[in-house]
């Protein structure tokens, strides 16, 4: 990464047209969200964990496959099937129509299984019924798992730094996650327990692109003559020193869920491809939201009470 290690980028200089560019995708997402709404009357296309519906757990006496079983099922059609327990045991998140029972569902998972499977090298183990009740519930939690993320962020950045940091970092994950939800919203893909756990590790990895740039201002505040030093320059500075870090750990995770999203088959798709969505927009969001949110923050509100008194050093105003 030496290329660039005397980089000298006008990031924040630019920051008006990434504002620009981040409120036209996030308006398009906002769209996108209640078109859903008024076409299959969900703002976001919920699975079967959070809408209900039935697993039947199914193990087979003969090696197969979970792209093999999709197949069996109907292909591209098929409900989401996944490995469970054993090598040769899966489950089958089906849907229930308004006017089938679980019963029913099973007996024609159990038909389309055995019209490609030999007779008795499979046996269906068990079948339950997730209601909406739950489905429902399941959403409010995931909800509160990503707003209880954010008020832990803004406890931690505020006493870690100050209370400035805090806000920026959790004004750039908010932007991320609206930046996410839109784009599910759009492309439609289906929202299940592994895409939430996906989101919420996008906000840990934007945190911690965020703070690393954060803990550089806060090094360069503390130098002798940072008070002099333009505001816009010094943090601009700061994201210039550490961009050598943040290409080669967003390349090196990219390189990785790219050979996921490639080698890791249907089951693993929307959960890498929320990931990588992630990653971009957390790396973007580090440098053109994060830190232009800091200074503004800053005009706006100035410093705050730093938590570095007890050093005695006085950082100085950005």
């Amino acid at each position: 990464m030496r290329i660039f290690q005397n980089s000298a980028y006008k990031f924040i200089e630019n920051r008006k047209k990434a504002y620009v560019v981040s409120g036209v995708v996030i308006a398009l997402g906002i769209a996108a969200m209640i078109l859903n709404v008024a076409t299959i009357g969900s703002w976001q296309n919920y699975g079967v964990d959070f809408t209900g519906g039935s697993l039947i757990q199914v193990r087979f006496d003969e090696p197969t496959t979970d792209a093999a079983l999709r197949a069996a099922l109907g292909g591209a059609d098929a409900p989401p099937v996944t490995r469970f327990g054993t090598e040769n045991e899966y489950v089958i998140r089906a849907p229930i129509d308004d006017d089938s029972s679980i019963n029913e569902v099973a007996e024609a998972v159990e038909t389309q299984i055995a019209a490609v499977y030999s007779a008795g090298s499979f046996e269906v183990v068990r079948t339950e019924l997730v209601g909406a009740k739950v489905g429902s519930e399941l959403q409010l939690k995931a909800l509160y798992a990503i707003l209880f993320s954010f008020v832990l962020t803004l406890l931690y950045l505020a006493f870690r730094f100050e209370m400035r940091f805090g806000l920026a970092a959790v004004i750039a994950t908010a932007h991320d996650m609206l930046i996410t939800l839109g784009f599910l919203a759009v492309f439609k893909v289906e929202i299940a327990l592994p895409t939430v756990a996906a989101i919420l590790t996008i906000v840990g990895y934007s945190l911690n692109d965020t703070i690393v740039v954060f803990d550089r201002v806060r090094e360069n505040l503390q130098k002798k003559g940072a008070r002099k030093r333009d505001p816009i320059d010094l943090v601009n500075g700061s994201v210039n020193e550490t961009l050598p870090r943040t290409v080669l750990t967003s390349g090196t995770t990219l390189a990785v869920l790219m050979a996921l999203l490639i080698l890791g088959g249907p089951v693993l798709f929307d959960f890498t491809l929320v990931l990588i969505l992630g990653v971009v927009i957390g790396t973007y969001s580090s440098v053109f939201v994060a830190s232009p949110a800091l200074i503004e923050i800053q005009k706006r509100f100035g410093t705050g009470q730093s938590s570095e008194k007890k050093t005695k050093i006085e950082p100085a105003t950005v």
